[in-house]
């Protein structure tokens, strides 16, 4: 549960949504200062080739470490959602979202592991990681970070 003044903010949790939503929402850390680990799993991952089209399948498994902010995992289930008929590589779909949640959540330390099923006799794995004051600022991402500061 949020805390008194966020729980509006959480226009997701708790309603009817019909489609995706490339929008990922955030609630308090009610811990900060205690390093966590946050690690979040979906074997329902799909995307599409952006030449042939043909679909792509994918676990994805994101780890952070938070500071003030967690992400909300409705929020979460509907942004994978959004990528499903969207045309991306595997490197670059990887690497938004890791962007997306950086701009999101300002944690500690965050890793995207992506690790697609064979195609063509190949499976690509794809980990994309940052560490606040070791890495640089990330990219602009998907613009899904809901940020209201």
């Amino acid at each position: 549960m949020t805390e008194k003044g966020h729980k509006e903010d959480l226009t997701l949790l708790g309603r009817e949504v019909k489609g995706p939503v490339r929008k990922l929402e955030r609630f308090p850390n009610r811990h900060p200062g205690r390093e966590y680990v946050v690690r979040l799993v979906t074997n329902e991952f799909t995307t599409l080739c952006p030449i042939t089209g043909q679909p792509d399948f994918a676990t994805i498994e994101i780890e952070y470490v938070p500071d003030q902010w967690i992400v909300e995992s409705k929020s979460l289930k509907l942004y994978f959602w959004s990528f499903r008929d969207e045309g991306n590589f595997h490197e670059h779909v990887i690497n938004l979202m890791l962007d997306d949640l950086v701009n999101l959540l300002d944690p500690i330390r965050c890793k995207v592991v992506g690790k697609f099923n064979v195609r063509g006799g190949i499976a690509i794995d794809v980990i994309a990681t940052y560490e606040r004051g070791k890495d640089p600022k990330p990219g602009p991402g998907t613009g899904a970070g809901l940020v209201e500061d």
